[in-house]
């Protein structure tokens, strides 16, 4: 074999290798959560899509990076991608949390609705942070779980709530309730030490922690249905050649809706399993109901006085809708 034959060889194996990049990404819940599950199929299509360009090994469960520390993490280029809940942050800006706002857009639908008015402005302040966000899936509604019959906000009052985000725990405040913020994995501990005793999120986070060895009652509110985003950072993207940037958004483009899917398979099967294991789930009387979005109006109206111009331009939008 002639030199310049071996000197060919030699460098179109190492353009191979160097247009084969590999990224880790860190996400918050366990395997068997469907956000999880719809991210491994994510990076499955990512690999498929670029070719074999990309590839992305998802580590879930909080393993590489904890949950709180995600943001900076790919914002720094800590991590290329990753997962993470948007309201988990909204002390850094009021945008994120926009979808933890009570009674402003209930259910499906509408938190479908409320999201494509919120996604441009979003999408400029995760742009602000050098990271670019590839698509956002809804948890299932959000209901209150507790030990007691709930007949009233007033039966709130003075419980040891669990929260995730700074609107849910404003929310326990206005209820009277002490707020935590506890991460879903360290659910079960808290209620086996009793330092807690009740609990506002959906009915996977239900199931996943197996609320029925602490609690009774699930009392559905469908109130809001908070977001997941992934998201990468700016520079790795453009840092892709053309065909793997084009190959990441497609499997992106394909992994929103199917994951808004699995989430509404996730609420019914969550339901189903809490009942099955004993639980009552019952929809919030309508006194409850009434109770808890004249709250939701206050939240509301101070979310929409902390976001500003952003605030009023996402509500402007979403009634257009």
């Amino acid at each position: 074999m002639s030199r310049t034959i071996i000197a060919v060889a030699v460098a179109a194996f190492a353009g191979a290798a160097s247009a084969q990049t590999k990224w880790d990404m860190p996400t918050p819940y366990s395997d068997g959560e469907f956000h999880t599950r719809n991210v491994k199929q994510f990076a499955e299509d990512v690999k498929k899509d670029t070719g074999g360009a990309l590839e992305i090994t998802v580590h879930s469960n909080q393993s590489l990076i904890k949950h709180a520390d995600v943001l900076r993490a790919v914002s720094t280029g800590q991590v290329n991608i990753a997962e993470f809940l948007l309201g988990q942050f909204a002390n850094e800006d009021p945008v994120f949390a926009a979808d933890n706002v009570p009674f402003v857009a209930p259910g499906y639908d509408n938190a479908w609705k409320f999201y494509q008015a919120q996604k441009p402005v979003l999408e400029k302040k995760l742009q602000g942070r050098g990271v670019k966000l590839l698509y956002a899936v809804a948890w299932p509604g959000q209901g209150f779980y507790t030990k007691d019959p709930l007949k009233s906000v007033g039966d709130l009052k003075g419980a040891k709530m669990r929260t995730y985000s700074p609107l849910t725990s404003r929310l326990a405040e206005l209820l009277g309730a002490t707020s935590l913020q506890v991460q879903v994995t360290d659910v079960p501990q808290m209620f086996a030490t009793g330092a807690m005793t009740t609990m506002v999120t959906s009915s996977a986070t239900g199931t996943a922690t197996k609320a029925w060895e602490f609690v009774k009652n699930y009392y559905k509110t469908n109130a809001w249905n908070p977001k997941n985003v992934v998201v990468v950072n700016q520079r790795a993207f453009s840092a892709l050649p053309k065909n793997a940037q084009d190959g990441l958004l497609k499997a992106a483009a394909a992994a929103e809706p199917r994951g808004w899917e699995m989430s509404k398979e996730r609420e019914k099967e969550g339901d189903e399993t809490l009942a099955k294991n004993g639980m009552t789930v019952a929809d919030a009387s309508p006194e409850l109901r009434s109770a808890l979005a004249k709250i939701g109006d206050q939240m509301a109206g101070e979310w929409e006085k902390s976001a500003g111009a952003d605030g009023q331009a996402i509500l402007k939008a979403y009634k257009a809708k």
